[in-house]
């Protein structure tokens, strides 16, 4: 298994809830409809809402087009923040770098008209954040952590935020276990039982081949039910295996 393929497997149980893909998980079907007519800058209908998946998609020809009047008028905000938001939700519902890649530069230029607007600077850090993952890229983990550091700015007790951009570190090759680690002890000083920060502070730990039996019990406290409790209960008699080791050598 070669060091990607390791890192994948590390990684594997926390990529439900990391950055954009936490909101496409949650997202229903009524939701979908939602984003999408927000996309089409027009209200769902009831036949829309019952056409099922297939109905769900937009034609390039449809994105096009809403990037192309996003372009027209380049002083709307609203309009380049609503559809920069949610041509970025739907991409990340369709786990489409390139839906999500074209998102951004209309949510970059609903930043320049309002730069304060704290839902643009998120969306901002977490388009940067899918890209980066999905295409195992470090330059867009860079980028969300510039927007995830200016979202913290305005709110520093934001966990959500603040463990995604210890993500960015957790995933950054070659990865920087100990940062991502202190911001992750950060959220958890804000909010001790904050479950998605206490699954990747486990996941972090155990990648760097250190014990997270402290913080699987406080999981357990939180959500016994947490897929994460079986999977640490099947592997408490094993020492789990460094993402940058292999057949027990060091990987230079």
């Amino acid at each position: 298994m070669n060091r990607n393929s390791i890192l994948i497997a590390a990684v594997s149980l926390i990529l439900g809830f990391a950055a954009g893909f936490l909101l496409a998980n949650s997202l229903n079907r009524n939701e979908i409809n939602r984003l999408m007519s927000e996309a089409k800058s027009g209200p769902a209908n009831s036949s829309s809402q019952a056409t099922g998946q297939q109905g769900a998609l937009l034609s390039d020809e449809e994105i096009n087009a809403k990037l192309k009047e996003a372009e027209q008028n380049p002083e709307n905000f609203a309009f380049q923040k609503g559809l920069g938001l949610g041509l970025y939700r739907y991409g990340t519902l369709r786990n489409d770098t390139s839906i999500i890649e074209r998102a951004i530069p209309v949510l970059e230029r609903a930043n320049v008209l309002n730069p304060d607007d704290y839902d643009v600077i998120v969306g901002l850090g977490n388009a940067y954040f899918d890209v980066g993952y999905l295409n195992k890229e470090n330059a867009p983990l860079e980028k969300a952590r510039v927007y995830y550091l200016k979202a913290l700015d305005k709110r520093p007790s934001d966990v959500d935020v603040r463990t995604d951009l210890g993500l960015t570190f957790f995933l950054y090759q070659p990865p920087d276990r100990n940062t991502a680690i202190a911001e992750f002890r950060r959220s958890l000083a804000e909010s001790p039982r904050h479950e998605r920060t206490l699954q990747a502070m486990i996941e972090t730990l155990r990648a760097d081949g250190k014990d997270a039996s402290e913080y699987m019990e406080r999981l357990k406290a939180v959500n016994p039910n947490n897929p994460l409790i079986s999977a640490g209960n099947a592997a408490s008699n094993t020492v789990p295996s460094s993402p940058d080791t292999k057949d027990g050598k060091n990987i230079p």
